[in-house]
């Protein structure tokens, strides 16, 4: 096991002169860019691959290519977006090379320790259901409502990640949110 890192200055630096610094070739700063971000490009990994084995490695190949593309990001201060939107795209590349299905069986909601097991039981089919909805959508619609609803991005993210136009994202949000609102009628 490692021990703790060594703390160095970078650690309070802001991500515009650690990114630049890295970009530059110090690793070092590329270091302090892994520990800052990897836990939340693990938790959104996870999310989109429905929490498989494959989290870490998609991680890991997502600081390889930012390492190797670093010196092209254009604006260091936004280095957090763009390593969000690498580690995306290493996620969806896992996706569509082994094509499962989108699926929100791993998200539980957080239950109150004095909860009845009726009501445990109750939010899980609900969870189990938004699962099956979200099956039977298409690939693209489900990708889209993945990006939004699980990974907060922004409808011109969506679309630059997709590679397609933001009228596009529009059509393909609204037909899953009007695919989902029927498919879960009954757990209004």
């Amino acid at each position: 096991m490692n021990p703790d890192p060594i703390p160095t200055p970078l650690d309070g630096a802001d991500d515009r002169i650690v990114a630049g610094r890295a970009a530059d070739g110090d690793v070092t700063a590329f270091a302090v860019l892994v520990r800052r971000y990897t836990p939340m490009m693990r938790a959104y990994t996870r999310r989109i691959l429905n929490a498989s084995a494959d989290v870490d490695d998609v991680v890991q190949e997502a600081f390889v290519t930012a390492w190797q593309r670093l010196p092209e990001l254009e604006d260091p201060a936004k280095v957090k977006s763009w390593l969000m939107r690498v580690v995306s795209r290493k996620a969806m590349d896992r996706i569509r090379a082994r094509r499962p299905q989108v699926s929100v069986d791993d998200v539980e909601p957080p239950a109150p320790a004095q909860t009845l097991p009726s009501r445990v039981a109750e939010s899980h089919a609900g969870v189990d259901a938004l699962g099956a909805a979200l099956q039977t959508l298409p690939h693209a619609e489900r990708e889209c409502w993945v990006l939004r609803e699980a990974g907060g991005y922004s409808y011109d993210e969506i679309a630059e990640e997709m590679d397609v136009p933001v009228t596009t994202v529009r059509g393909l949000l609204a037909r899953a949110r009007k695919h989902i609102i029927v498919r879960m009628e009954e757990w209004r």
